[in-house]
């Protein structure tokens, strides 16, 4: 389990990595702009082939999702740190190491689990 003194460490760290991440979104799309929005100044090119488009349009997409889904981690996790669930397994309630933990501290499943979960999405 996870001990007060840590609580405020993983806190402190999940808050740099999602103000980190924040401020990345925030200078791609020069901080007034949404990801659509930065992505149509991409499709303005008369000389892009339709391929090219496409691709680019799919990317920034495929983009906004990853920071999207990365900000709802660092805030479930800190969700977890409010409610003393963080560092438990949210699958079989296990404890997760420390050394997942510090590697990637918005982690919600011990390593076992977390295998089963990308097995089942191949």
């Amino acid at each position: 389990m996870i001990f007060k003194h840590d609580v405020q460490a993983y806190r402190r760290q999940l808050l740099a990595l999602r103000s980190a991440l924040l401020a990345q979104i925030a200078d791609q799309r020069d901080g007034r702009r949404g990801r659509a929005d930065v992505a149509a100044d991409h499709f303005m090119n008369p000389e892009d082939s339709h391929a090219q488009v496409t691709t680019q349009r799919d990317l920034e997409f495929a983009i906004n999702e990853r920071e999207t889904a990365e900000l709802a981690e660092f805030e479930l996790a800190l969700l977890r740190l409010d409610a003393g669930t963080y560092g438990v397994c949210i699958d079989c309630a296990s404890v997760i190491p420390e050394a997942r933990l510090k590697a990637k501290p918005e982690v919600q499943r011990c390593m076992s689990c977390q295998e089963k979960i990308e097995h089942t999405h191949i």
